[in-house]
């Protein structure tokens, strides 16, 4: 005779099983209404609701964690009749899985949600709430879905999978998250919900690289030598892009090769085969090749140049024994020679040896030629020049911003950085809004340069006009990201703050004083060091920057423009009185 737990557990087990057996698992959205629910129709199983079908009590609190969307009260759309529903509530989601779904639109993502309920209150559960939004934008969906009045569940119905509707007209490459929570819910509902983040398809993912003119690369690069002469073969891009002029660049040896080129589409419309000069045989070189449009994706290769023709025949030393001793001897004596050199030289050779992880075009641009010729530099694999986010107030008006744009050009131009300034990348923020493109910029760059100015640090009052590009919010953030960072003890060096001439110290926020701080344009060197990871002096080796020197950089066209644009800030900032000036107040007799 069994005992009557064990029997218990066995007449339970048997029944979920039962219960499961036959069952389908997947459930997507039907379409019913409110009173279908409320009558408890069998086919009113899953159903999607609209925000007519149900009324919103005006006392609903509009700030919540899911922003507009915030959950229905179970009393609005069942608890009148049956008020006893309401009264308890279903542990969170889970298992939340993210489906691409096909759709004709080349531009924006389809997805759909799937979710399990959880097996903790499952007697209660009355339906769900899907909520979407864009990480640090403003888009934001919502969907509500009912379960029938007379439905009953058990724990075994937790293996279900219900499924939403789709969200249309997602941006592509976009961050965004999702939250499933179970109704009804508590009054606080902050742990009863569950979320997860995804980002949506790219371009070349959904629509495939030869549909997509921003993401194209040359994907088919073949590359022969013949004799002296290397030629690569590369496949265009499609006549839509209407790209006409392509270009290829190679590092080796120390030096750079440029080769611009320009197909001939009457004799291939799909492949073009160029020729690389001036190459060195015997040296390995690293190329790029890309379009010749703004921000191309760069396809890299490696050729490597052998010489054209064979060494020279040894055979006939082997035929005179003699030769061969004494050529033995010679390279003996001559190993021997070396050797000497090489111990009576070490300490002198040592100090001229400089390391460095500066990128091979950097070094190639801009350590002095008058060096020793004992440097030995040890370029880093990497060719990515590094990305620099630019913040700014635009409080001090056009003269100011006019400093910080020819800024950033003459950064980008010649001191091999990739600059993300927001003046540049208009439609970028129509899309993502101010402050999600500075988060996103910021996550992604790396460095973040702050540019502090009397506008910047002054506080605002009610008649003045609020900072744009939300800048007070972005220096608050990044101040808690540099306390955070410091508490740690992880790396400060991706922030910096930086004024120029007609600005002082004191411009500089309180929050950003653990930031490393610059005067421009006197300390460009220094900046160039931070951004490059590279020391300016080391004994025995001095790294000459001539395009960045105080005295130097105004020869350039760049930086003649950011000088002019710093004079002509400067005599507006000396007309316009000061913080101390504006305070004053004259005392009448």
């Amino acid at each position: 005779m069994w005992p009557p737990t064990l029997t218990l557990d066995l007449l339970l087990l048997a029944s979920l099983s039962l219960g499961a057996h036959g069952e389908r698992t997947s459930y997507r959205p039907q379409s019913c209404t409110i009173e279908c629910i409320r009558w408890g129709d069998p086919r009113c199983e899953y159903c999607r609701i609209t925000a007519d079908d149900v009324q919103i009590s005006p006392s609903i609190p509009s700030s919540s964690p899911f922003g507009s969307c915030v959950p229905w009260p179970c009393h609005s759309f069942l608890g009148q009749e049956t008020p006893e529903v309401c009264q308890h509530y279903v542990q969170a989601p889970q298992n939340i899985h993210i489906e691409f779904e096909a759709n004709k639109d080349p531009t924006y993502d389809t997805v759909t949600v799937s979710w399990n309920p959880s097996q903790y209150g499952i007697a209660f559960l009355r339906g769900f709430q899907v909520t979407l939004q864009a990480l640090g934008g403003s888009q934001f969906s919502c969907q509500l879905f009912l379960l029938g009045s007379n439905l009953s569940l058990t724990p075994a119905h937790a293996h279900r999978v219900y499924h939403s509707d789709p969200f249309t007209n997602l941006s592509l490459d976009r961050e965004y998250v999702v939250t499933v929570m179970a109704l009804p819910v508590p009054e606080r509902w902050d742990q009863s919900y569950e979320k997860k983040k995804f980002f949506t398809r790219t371009c070349p993912e959904k629509n495939g690289l030869e549909e997509c003119e921003k993401d194209w690369y040359p994907r088919y690069v073949e590359v022969h030598q013949e004799n002296r002469d290397v030629y690569v073969t590369f496949n265009l891009a499609p006549e839509n892009f209407e790209v006409r002029q392509y270009f290829s660049s190679c590092f080796g040896g120390g030096l750079r090769n440029y080769t611009s080129i320009k197909p001939d589409f009457s004799l291939n419309k799909t492949h073009h085969t160029y020729r690389l000069q001036n190459l060195q045989a015997g040296t390995n070189y690293t190329c790029e090749i890309a379009a010749d449009i703004v921000d191309a994706v760069r396809k890299t290769f490696v050729v490597v140049v052998k010489h054209s023709s064979e060494e020279p025949s040894t055979s006939h030393f082997t035929e005179n024994p003699s030769l061969t001793v004494l050529l033995s001897v010679g390279i003996l004596l001559a190993a021997t020679a070396v050797l000497t050199f090489t111990v009576v030289n070490k300490k002198r050779l040592k100090k001229k040896k400089v390391q460095t992880k500066m990128r091979p075009e950097i070094i190639e641009q801009y350590y002095d030629k008058k060096l020793g010729e004992g440097q030995c530099v040890l370029p880093d694999k990497t060719t990515r020049p590094p990305r620099l986010l630019i913040c700014y107030s635009s409080n001090d008006g056009p003269a100011h911003v006019r400093v910080v744009l020819q800024l950033a050009a003459f950064l980008q131009k010649h001191m091999a950085t990739q600059v993300h300034l927001d003046l540049w990348e208009a439609l970028r923020i129509m899309e993502e809004g101010s402050m999600g493109w500075h988060c996103k910029r910021m996550k992604d760059c790396d460095f973040v340069l702050i540019i502090c100015s009397r506008g910047l640090h002054q506080n605002q009052s009610e008649d003045e006009e609020p900072l744009e590009n939300n800048t007070l919010a972005i220096v608050s953030m990044i101040g808690e990201e540099l306390c955070r960072a410091k508490a740690l003890g992880q790396d400060l060096s991706k922030f910096m703050v930086a004024i120029f001439e007609y600005s002082q110290e004191s411009d500089i926020p309180a929050v950003l004083g653990l930031a490393s701080r610059y005067t421009l344009t006197k300390d460009l060197p220094l900046l160039f060091s931070h951004l490059h990871g590279v020391a300016l002096q080391k004994p025995g080796v001095y790294l000459q920057v001539e395009n960045i020197l105080e005295s130097g950089y105004c020869k350039l066209p760049a930086g003649a423009a950011l000088q002019l644009a710093i004079q002509e800030a400067k005599a507006q900032f000396s007309e316009e009185p000061t913080e101390e000036e504006h305070v004053r107040v004259p005392i009448i007799s």
